[in-house]
């Protein structure tokens, strides 16, 4: 019988190419997610059966025990950008991750891959990098020979990052910025998945690694980036000091406290803004993509495959183009 892997947040935005990954490599998935039913596109990454969603709840240590049995590997892609509800910091990504390591550990896994992202500090004034900081010390305390990744900025096709900000570029001839000069090391999705996939697999030895792309830029290189592949270079990217996005996040935040939760801030917090005051690339000396063997996807590779849909004209948009260039 083929070998099992648990993957926590398995439908997720990594999580999925973590989990096609390791069907093509011939291994039974298990995706630990906390909506089955609405996870069940990941059946088709492999033979009839390979594939299963499965429910569970990374805050209940029952269900992560239950979702460990068997498994020979586990990868926890678990995370959360801002808190709501229950899902809280805390709970999701540190003791969440300290459920997946204590139960991998009783459950005899072999090998756990923690999923986390540069900044991660227990020392940090922010609370989603705090949580990421003590989840590692929890696996690495429970699980020695922990595999932990910490990715910079994801992009993708599925990725909040350059979908968001192209969607509001296509109504908005103004896109502010929080962390203008920030500087981001972006990674493919694929990338991330790839080092997962290794790690799981036993081919990466223990330790941490940093996952950066082959480009560093700023926030606001990113956006004017993304706006030429969009076909949109005539919208203005208006940078706003961090101490204003402090002051927004603070009331979207009041918001959403006032309403109980039933408005979400999604525009942006002030534990956002936390992070955006500092760089967000791999450090100098830490082990990466290069060392695990794997060549990182540049960004003009990838962005026109999954933003076109953005332009002006659409899929549309390049023959227009020509076509203006070819008239007299």
């Amino acid at each position: 019988m083929s070998k099992l892997v648990t993957i926590f947040g398995g439908s997720g935005f990594v999580g999925r190419y973590v989990a096609r990954r390791m069907a093509r490599a011939g291994w039974r998935v298990r995706v630990a997610v906390r909506r089955p039913n609405e996870a069940l596109f990941v059946r088709t990454y492999g033979a009839v059966g390979q594939v299963e969603p499965v429910l569970c709840n990374v805050r209940d240590r029952d269900s992560v025990r239950l979702a460990l049995q068997g498994a020979e590997a586990a990868v926890n892609c678990v995370g959360i950008l801002a808190e709501s509800g229950r899902n809280t910091f805390g709970l999701v990504q540190h003791y969440g991750a300290l459920h997946i390591a204590e139960e991998a550990r009783a459950a005899g896994v072999t090998r756990l891959v923690q999923i986390s992202a540069i900044g991660a500090d227990i020392e940090s004034d922010s609370a989603y990098s705090e949580t990421k900081g003590r989840g590692e010390a929890a696996v690495r305390e429970s699980f020695p020979d922990a595999v932990i990744l910490r990715p910079s900025l994801v992009f993708g096709p599925e990725d909040q990052f350059f979908n968001r900000f192209a969607q509001m570029a296509r109504f908005s001839p103004v896109l502010p910025v929080v962390g203008y000069f920030t500087r981001f090391q972006p990674v493919y999705v694929d990338d991330v998945a790839a080092a997962a996939a290794k790690a799981a697999m036993g081919e990466a030895a223990p330790g941490i690694y940093e996952l950066g792309g082959p480009e560093v830029r700023s926030f606001g290189e990113l956006m004017e980036e993304m706006l030429e592949v969009i076909g949109r270079p005539n919208r203005i990217v208006l940078p706003l000091p961090l101490a204003l996005g402090a002051a927004m996040g603070t009331v979207f935040d009041l918001v959403q406290s006032l309403s109980l939760g039933l408005l979400d801030n999604k525009v942006v917090t002030r534990d956002q803004v936390r992070n955006l005051g500092r760089d967000n690339v791999v450090g100098e000396g830490m082990p990466g993509l290069a060392e695990l063997g794997i060549q990182p996807t540049a960004m003009e590779a990838v962005l026109p495959e999954y933003l076109w849909r953005y332009r002006p004209a659409g899929q549309f948009y390049e023959i227009r183009e020509a076509a203006k260039r070819l008239r007299p």
